[in-house]
């Protein structure tokens, strides 16, 4: 093997940190498109206040699912036992999300071509579709990997997926699901309280965002209530070596209720993202009822990156277990590509990513400014 300068330990963790990273960025970003095509029908009562609601989304909307495209190429090219796993066994359910992802191209671009109100009312509720489901199922999917999802590895290291579609739904990863929801809807109506001008569809943002924040907040403690107190979580069998081969075969694990807590107690410094967590949904809150837009959209932000590194720092080295054979649970020391994939990836990214960043940040400032209604009338380039 060719001299890599980076032990391959390091180059697991940061690849850990970075499949995080990608992850709260899509939440962040194509985070808020997603709340604000649930909120459609509802802030939305006329044809020309759902058109002002889509085109707060509709100039960046296209850029933001870069960070899902990203998430998967880096899962696939890091972390393939993983990507094996996941993408084969939650079939159907990646299925359905792209399904959902669909109708929101379609949505966006036919929901004009007629005038005729009951056509665009069906392409409205479509983009709702497109936005509610992806939702749901992502949360139902963390819900899931906290579980432990049902599958198998053989002595070949073929995988066995013994679970299905419905089993997916539990009351615990319904509960998940819904948080989801409801800090997606709170995160789309900060967007909203950052593009629309002062009005009617402006105030029912804000009062659906007045209830998905406490809603977030009080889902987010059941949550974490049924992870200390349901029963759930994995430890490894037997000390690791985080440099060893990638072979889940030689890092054994078992199921341990509580486990998921453990992290907290032997590095307290991780108590930051459960703590985001919570103040995230209050700061929107306070937001909200101050009328200080900013606020809202950040603490929106900072509950979706509080309640995602929650999940990734409980977890930790676990990324995917198995709840029918702990052994072949998939962790960050057993299931990575090679410490030269690694660091080659690694160098493209170092080199890449802050130009994906500066672009990104040039193309929200082009296009940022309030959406209202003349705007809507008047511009031939709306939705």
């Amino acid at each position: 093997m060719p001299f890599v300068p980076i032990d391959y330990e390091t180059l697991r963790v940061i690849w850990w940190l970075l499949l995080g990273v990608l992850l709260i960025g899509f939440a962040i970003t194509d985070g808020f498109d997603l709340g604000v095509a649930a909120l459609l029908p509802f802030v939305g009562k006329t044809d020309l206040e759902r058109r002002q609601v889509i085109n707060t989304i509709g100039a960046t909307w296209e850029g933001n699912q870069v960070w899902f495209i990203l998430a998967g190429g880096a899962i696939f090219a890091a972390w393939p036992f993983v990507y094996a796993v996941s993408f084969s066994g939650f079939y159907l359910a990646m299925f359905l999300v792209l399904a959902a992802f669909i109708l929101r191209p379609v949505g966006f671009k036919y929901r004009s071509k007629k005038a005729d109100p009951a056509w665009r009312q069906r392409w409205d509720w479509a983009l709702f579709v497109g936005g509610f489901v992806p939702a749901l199922v992502f949360g139902v999917a963390v819900g899931n990997v906290l579980l432990g999802a049902p599958f198998r590895l053989d002595g070949d290291l073929r995988t066995f997926y013994e679970g299905s579609l419905l089993g997916l739904f539990s009351p615990f990863t319904l509960l998940t699901g819904l948080l989801s929801v409801t800090m997606l809807v709170l995160h789309g109506a900060g967007w909203l309280s950052l593009k629309l001008e002062d009005g009617p569809v402006l105030d029912r943002a804000m009062k659906a965002g007045r209830i998905a924040a406490p809603l977030a907040l009080v889902l987010f403690v059941a949550g974490g209530l049924a992870v200390a107190y349901g029963g759930m979580g994995y430890r490894l069998a037997s000390a690791a070596d985080p440099a060893g081969p990638s072979n889940p075969h030689l890092t054994g694990a078992v199921a341990a209720a509580g486990a998921w807590l453990d992290n907290y107690a032997a590095h307290p410094w991780m108590l930051l993202a459960p703590a985001l967590g919570l103040l995230g949904p209050v700061l929107a809150f306070l937001g909200i009822s101050a009328r200080r837009h900013v606020l809202v959209f950040a603490g929106s932000s900072l509950a979706n990156l509080g309640i995602i590194a929650t999940v990734g720092l409980s977890m930790f080295p676990f990324i995917l277990p198995s709840s029918i054979d702990p052994a072949s649970s998939l962790t960050a020391w057993n299931a990575s590509s090679s410490q030269g994939t690694l660091f080659i990836m690694l160098l493209v990214t170092v080199v890449l990513l802050p130009i994906v960043l500066v672009y990104t940040a040039w193309a929200y400032k082009v296009m940022f400014g309030r959406v209202g209604e003349a705007e809507v009338r008047q511009n031939p380039d709306f939705y």
